[in-house]
């Protein structure tokens, strides 16, 4: 029922999408550069002239059409073919002019058959893709790999208007998430600063950052080296969590106050277990509490200064 609530504090919108496979070819987009040269071993051959063998033709990009420009020929399309289809195509149209002809083609990648690799990589920039089948660590294997400064690498792609964001080592550790990139994607590789808060009678009272994708209270207590064994309550461990108010539902359909909080009995098998499937979100406070033991032993504390505070003014008054 709770992993039906909505997620709360900043950086909620943490997703991926799976793998697929696409073609190991790389298809002409609009931008790339086609560069020909055309061979003909013909005498006096219309298309390399009187004293070669062999005419390179300028740099065509590929327009917003999908087409080039050929001498003799006119435009021709080859957006959404390969580089092998491409000069077959092209080879077929000059044939038809001087049949001895050759043509021999290469392809410059643009702006849609690269990727950018914008930061937290050793060398950020635009990566052209070698298919149509470029996985993301491949992309990041040639852009210098991870900087090795970065805390709890996160990476980030931009595509089509929205954001994905995994952590790297989900990438490295499953297959399914080392994604097909495609002409045009965003890439970032930043620190993940989704964090909680560990308060009260914790091994260690600070701010500690999500160290999985993932993280369930007992993972969460063991990443601040658990309980203080002289002053926690175990059976009083809270997680305190703030909801928006569009949120709020009646009943149990979801939270119906902004501020919950949830509470684990640590001493029982049903606590434990509940605190290995309950899972923490980004911004909320860990509170360990102090065991009514240590409570009552403060409070004597007190009341013993007090009294020697007192007896202490009794004296002076005497």
């Amino acid at each position: 029922m709770l992993a039906k609530w909505p997620r709360s504090g900043v950086q909620s919108q943490y997703h991926w999408f799976g793998a697929d496979h696409g073609p190991e070819s790389t298809a002409i987009q609009t931008g790339d550069i086609v560069n020909i040269v055309v061979w003909d071993s013909e005498e006096n051959s219309l298309l390399t002239g009187l004293d070669g063998t062999a005419a390179e033709i300028p740099p065509q990009t590929v327009t917003a059409n999908g087409r080039i420009f050929l001498p003799y020929v006119g435009e021709v399309s080859v957006r959404g073919l390969t580089p092998s289809s491409a000069r077959a195509r092209l080879q077929s149209q000059f044939e038809q002019i001087q049949p001895s002809v050759q043509v021999q083609l290469s392809v410059i990648p643009g702006r849609n058959n690269s990727v950018d690799m914008v930061g937290g990589v050793g060398s950020p920039g635009r990566v052209p893709l070698e298919s149509r089948n470029t996985k993301l660590l491949s992309v990041i294997a040639l852009a210098g790999g991870v900087n090795s400064s970065l805390r709890n690498p996160l990476v980030r792609l931009q595509r089509g208007g929205r954001t994905y964001e995994t952590r790297v080592s989900s990438v490295l550790e499953n297959a399914n998430r080392n994604v097909r990139v495609i002409g045009g994607d965003q890439i970032v590789v930043v620190e993940d600063e989704r964090s909680f808060t560990s308060l009260g009678a914790t091994g260690s009272q600070r701010i500690v950052y999500f160290e999985k994708e993932r993280m369930t209270v007992m993972e969460a207590l063991s990443s601040t080296s658990g309980l203080n064994s002289g002053t926690a309550n175990p059976k009083g461990v809270l997680v305190l969590r703030d909801y928006q108010p569009k949120d709020l539902k009646p009943g149990l359909a979801g939270p119906n106050k902004q501020q919950v909080v949830f509470s684990f009995d640590l001493t029982s098998a049903d606590g434990l277990f509940s605190a290995r499937q309950f899972y923490m979100q980004p911004d909320d406070t860990l509170y360990a509490t102090e065991s009514p033991i240590n409570s009552a032993r403060t409070i004597m504390g007190l009341i013993g200064t007090v009294i020697g505070v007192s007896t202490s003014v009794n004296r002076v008054t005497d």
